[in-house]
């Protein structure tokens, strides 16, 4: 749960950042948490968790 909570903060900065240097506009971005949404319940969201936690695994494991 930390992961996804992590994700969704980051994707959240880097859209107000977006939106606030105008390359985002604000319908774009309601498209995109509509998508989401969608996209969380259907069948593929047991598959895009997986990924992202082990996208997070092979990260946290990279040392500098």
């Amino acid at each position: 749960m930390a992961v996804s909570v992590s994700v969704v903060l980051l994707l959240l900065v880097l859209a107000v950042v977006f939106l606030r240097s105008g390359s985002l506009k604000t319908s774009h971005a309601v498209v995109c948490v509509l998508l989401g949404f969608y996209l969380s319940g259907t069948t593929v969201a047991p598959t895009i968790q997986s990924g992202l936690e082990a996208t997070a695994n092979v990260v946290s494991s990279i040392r500098p």
